[in-house]
């Protein structure tokens, strides 16, 4: 199973290729464009697209717990303080591929 929680409709589409066969790609970060897929790749390995909706407390606790149990690390992009602006329109114009980290002091 691969959990997508990066808004990067690119990086998602990207992601059916690391699946094994009767993999899950389970999709909570919601891009901006559509999604790609290849069809006969899905079908050939029985593999499954899947949306959940995430942002209750118990699904937080369930993802932090989930990734202390099998060492799971994130990816992101690391914003020194003094580039809050930038970071911050990086979000918003749905450009972050990873989470936006902003590193305090040095």
């Amino acid at each position: 199973m691969i959990l997508a929680t990066a808004p990067e409709a690119k990086s998602i589409s990207s992601m059916v290729a690391g699946l094994a066969e009767t993999g899950k790609l389970l999709v909570v970060g919601v891009p901006h464009e559509s999604i790609s897929v290849n069809v006969i790749e899905i079908v050939g390995q029985k593999l499954a697209v899947q949306g959940w909706p995430s942002g209750s407390a118990i699904d937080s606790e369930d993802t932090l717990r989930f990734r202390a149990l099998n060492g799971v690390q994130p990816m992101i992009e690391k914003y020194p303080l003094e580039k809050v602006g930038e970071a911050y329109h990086q979000m918003i114009s749905g450009r972050v591929r990873f989470h936006v980290v902003l590193a305090m002091g040095k």
